[in-house]
């Protein structure tokens, strides 16, 4: 493990990979509103009396910036937001210049237009961006937070499973890392943690976990757990508890949005689909029959709709079942969690962790753990980790 210096800065940096779309505008519109004392920081578990104390950053010293493909500006997302009911409209205001100062630093991202001969120019230009942004506000340390869309699913590349192998690679070829994995590369090259919350593949190729523990840095995800997810991760082990057997469980999603956009590709479906069953099947057990939908409804703008149907076997053989509906915005289920693991995620940094964060796997569907270790998908067994962690922090 490395030992890190760090400057006696009081700022800490969020980078945002999708910094315009809506969970982005979001958080940086959110943060504002709270630091301002405008709303009070529901969602954010690191605001409650469990996590204070242990040397978290404050909301008032996380400086943003970011990556992203897109033009439209941070004020114009955020007044879209407003109207679809993600945003106070009496926020727009006093939120203005927060979004103004995040949205002068966003640069543009790893798109078709910054396609060079190699991936490596590209990571270059990424990494400089970066170094520029922590250099540019004297930064104690930046945090690369992934809130972009999900991404299709990739064949591997033999050069994924080494890291020497890996770089060779991306100094001549021009397709070795998909775009999450790319930018993952460029945030452990400039020394940064990185948090992973789509279901991309991100820093989860072997030779990107060889980085982050050459360099000492640590990373986290996959694909945040705001909705259908976080209750099948507290519901599903009242059954295995009760010794009730499960015998189906299937869910269907409906959203709109971007996000919903995105996932009406196959491709990109597919790895959100098993993203959200793979806990499921470690929790359960167990085989089980169902399916999961994701179905884009552009007329629900912002809002989803997870309507789960589950069948089990009780005693004697007399057959039951459970329905829930899940009805929410994921812009501001998702927002909270992002600046909680910005702020998670600077600490666990400064204690001198690296590689994967196990202890973050609260906040995600499909957590990274190390090579040869299961991880405990029961939420209340994921909250009681990262408390015991958090205590530990603050000694």
């Amino acid at each position: 493990m490395k030992h890190h210096s760090f400057p006696e800065a009081p700022k800490t940096g969020v980078w945002l990979i999708g910094a315009r779309g809506s969970v982005a505008t979001t958080a940086v519109a959110g943060a504002a509103a709270v630091r301002a004392g405008l709303v009070p920081p529901t969602g954010m578990i690191t605001a409650t009396p469990d996590f204070a104390g242990a040397g978290l950053p404050e909301l008032d010293d996380l400086v943003f910036g970011g990556h992203d493909v897109t033009d439209v500006p941070l004020l114009k997302r955020a007044e879209q937001l407003a109207e679809a009911g993600v945003l106070p409209t009496r926020l727009l205001l006093p939120v203005h210049y927060a979004l103004q100062e995040a949205d002068r630093e966003i640069r543009r991202g790893a798109g078709h237009d910054r396609a060079g001969p190699a991936q490596a120019e590209i990571a270059a230009s990424l990494v400089a961006d970066l170094v520029s942004f922590r250099e540019r506000h004297h930064l104690r340390q930046v945090v690369v937070v992934n809130v972009s869309s999900t991404e299709p699913r990739q064949p591997p590349h033999p050069a994924h499973d080494d890291l020497a192998a890996l770089e060779h690679a991306l100094a001549t070829e021009t397709a070795v890392l998909p775009p999450s994995s790319l930018y993952a590369y460029a945030a452990l090259r400039a020394g940064c943690a990185h948090v992973d919350f789509t279901p991309s593949p991100g820093a989860r190729i072997p030779a990107l976990h060889q980085l982050a523990c050459q360099e000492g840095l640590p990373y986290a995800g996959n694909d945040g757990k705001t909705g259908e997810t976080l209750v099948r991760t507290a519901l599903a082990p009242m059954f295995v508890h009760r010794a009730l057997r499960v015998r189906s469980w299937s869910g269907t999603n409906l959203l709109g949005g971007g996000d919903g956009a995105t996932l009406a590709d196959p491709d990109a479906a597919a790895g959100k689909t098993a993203s959200k069953r793979s806990g499921l099947s470690a929790l359960l057990g167990g085989p089980f029959e169902g399916t999961t939908h994701i179905d884009y409804v552009p007329s629900m703008g912002e809002m989803k709709t997870a309507w789960d149907h589950i069948t089990f076997e009780g005693f004697l053989g007399a057959a039951m079942s459970l329905q829930f509906t899940w009805q929410g915005c994921d812009s501001a289920l998702a927002a909270p969690l992002v600046l909680d693991l910005a702020r998670l995620m600077a600490r666990a940094r400064e204690l001198g962790a690296s590689g994967p964060q196990e202890q973050l796997g609260f906040f995600f569907k499909d957590p990274v753990h190390l090579p040869g270790r299961e991880h405990d998908h029961r939420l209340v067994a994921q909250y009681e980790a990262l408390r015991a962690w958090y205590a530990e922090a603050g000694r």
